[in-house]
């Protein structure tokens, strides 16, 4: 891969990295909008945390690609090393060819003896010294036979050998040149894997990164439903873990889909406790706002919102009001089925367990608001 391809591909890891820890709130804070309830923050993080896996996906995959490359580079150095083992071997032997051809010179000196090759190489006894010491001319015709002839064997053999030292010399001068370009370029088989492997490394770190971050992030989902689920325990009652998806009149465009799937009138996710109370408003005939005040923030935010929309708020319940718990992070609504003498109201409700099911049950007034539309 380029390096200026590399630079490009950490930039935007680092980049996609900092927008997830900007969206968990790592980084700086902000407002969910359209959240109308807790699911919605949870569903959020988990979004977060879905995309998070989509850049460990895409970072397992590029590891692939690098450990691929370190692999195939690894296997033309492993070749090369051998081919430069086998040349060198090959050097080895030339040398000691050549050692060998060394030696059968020096051991032809050796035989012919310092007086011989004195005399017939050397040339230190002169043609009229060898006609002064024949006993006759044939003598002398003899000796110069026998030294032209010894002389011309041994210049013979000599040359042979010389001519296949020059051979062995040129072959291992050949070879010294090969194995060296062998070893310049399996050290850059080294470097280039060493580079990969530098960016494998990088790219398991991001994707330890990242994975913690979703395990972070499944803690928090963990623990704020514990909160929430702590806070609504005493709306759940006993079919709200196990209650019906559509319930209360709810519309089947709605509770027939997915928790958090599509959105309702009011700009507010389906089967959430918020978007129920909604429907049952607008279903009485009474005025529900729509994409406005009611689709923004918590449950905890709607009396807030109604005082300043100039509808009643009150502690004193009745029949068709939406109750409001701000208990937790996020509070719940509810719809107000009717009123009993005894302090208690019964109410219908959506996602009491956060699992976004249809329950009811009977529950005190207490520290309960009720929004009068």
């Amino acid at each position: 891969m380029p390096k200026r391809k590399q630079l490009k591909t950490v930039i935007y890891h680092v980049r996609s990295l900092l927008l997830v820890l900007l969206a968990i709130g790592v980084v700086g804070s902000g407002t969910i909008v359209h959240a109308d309830q807790f699911d919605e923050k949870i569903k959020a993080i988990q979004s977060q945390s879905n995309a998070a896996q989509s850049t460990v996906n895409s970072l397992a995959n590029e590891a692939k690609s690098y450990q691929g490359a370190i692999d195939t580079l690894q296997a033309q150095i492993s070749g090369l090393q051998a081919s430069i083992y086998a040349n060198q071997a090959r050097q080895a032997d030339l040398q000691s060819q050549i050692a060998a051809a060394q030696k059968k010179i020096d051991d032809q000196k050796k035989y012919l003896g310092e007086d011989i090759t004195a005399m017939y190489i050397d040339g230190q006894l002169s043609t009229i010294e060898s006609l002064a010491s024949s006993s006759s001319l044939s003598d002398f015709v003899d000796k110069e036979e026998y030294r032209t002839g010894v002389q011309n064997g041994l210049n013979d053999s000599i040359g042979e050998i010389a001519a296949l030292q020059t051979q062995l010399q040129k072959q291992k001068g050949e070879l010294d040149v090969l194995v060296n370009t062998q070893q310049q370029q399996n050290a850059q088989l080294a470097t280039a894997r060493a580079q990969q492997e530098n960016l494998l490394s990088y790219n398991e770190g991001q994707q330890s990164a990242y994975n913690s971050q979703i395990n972070a992030n499944s803690g928090r989902i963990a623990e704020l439903r514990r909160q929430q689920i702590a806070a609504n325990s005493r709306f759940i009652g006993g079919s709200a873990g196990s209650g019906s998806t559509c319930g209360g009149g709810y519309p089947g465009k709605w509770c027939n889909a997915g928790q958090d799937t599509v959105l309702d009138d009011w700009g507010m996710y389906n089967r959430e406790c918020v978007s129920y109370t909604a429907f049952r408003v607008a279903a009485s005939g009474r005025y529900m706002p729509g994409w406005g005040w009611s689709s923004q923030g918590n449950a905890n935010q709607w009396d807030d919102n109604a005082r300043a929309a100039g509808i009643p708020v009150d502690g004193s319940p009745r029949a068709g009001d939406v109750a409001i718990s701000n208990s937790g992070a996020y509070g719940h609504a509810m719809y107000v089925e009717s009123v009993n003498g005894n302090g208690t109201i019964n109410i219908s409700q959506y996602n009491a367990s956060l699992n976004g099911l249809y329950s009811t049950n009977t529950i005190s007034v207490g520290s309960l608001v009720f929004i009068h539309f």
